[in-house]
């Protein structure tokens, strides 16, 4: 808190006045970024006649945001402290990714609507995508803070890969 009231120019009561404790301005911080990522993914959620296209531009995004160094600071804070504070863990995946998935998962329902996709399974299919599109790349950077940055050519080739797949498995049969 020492350092936000230094970089903010602020008293440390008047931070207090607006957040009461170090969880609550992280509450804050992680809930600005995350609406406005949600904002963009939504729009461009928006085109169920061409899945693979649509489906490209929200896999870059999403292996952008997930891989990007801040987000990964927060993914790594929110598990250090979620041991001794279990609802911010819960608050978190609830609120971000869980309703990322739902984001999806509605596009998914408009594409098979469409009869651009055919899904049995929405929600796995969903899950199934955002863990495609950062296969390999997510967990070393999740566990290897120096791992250098993924290039745009590399996180390209591994999205590329998860639509091809997941066109592969659940384009139309015709």
């Amino acid at each position: 808190m020492n350092d936000v009231v230094r970089e903010a120019g602020v008293s440390k009561s008047t931070l207090y006045v607006y957040f009461r404790s170090k969880e609550d301005l992280f509450r804050a911080l992680i809930e600005c970024e995350r609406e406005a990522y949600l904002a963009e993914v939504e729009a461009l959620l928006t085109d169920p006649g061409e899945p693979a296209d649509t489906l490209r531009r929200y896999g870059l995004r999403l292996a952008r945001l997930v891989m990007s160094p801040e987000a990964m600071h927060a993914k790594r804070t929110v598990i250090a402290v979620a041991a001794r504070m279990p609802e911010l863990g819960r608050e978190f995946y609830r609120h971000g990714p869980q309703r990322g998935l739902a984001l999806l998962s509605a596009y998914l329902e408009k594409a098979c609507a469409a009869g651009t996709l055919e899904i049995a399974d929405i929600a796995l299919a969903a899950a199934q995508f955002v863990e495609l599109a950062t296969a390999g790349a997510l967990r070393r950077r999740f566990f290897d803070d120096e791992a250098p940055p993924l290039e745009d050519r590399e996180m390209a080739r591994i999205v590329d890969a998860a639509v091809a797949l997941f066109m592969a498995g659940y384009g139309p049969r015709s």
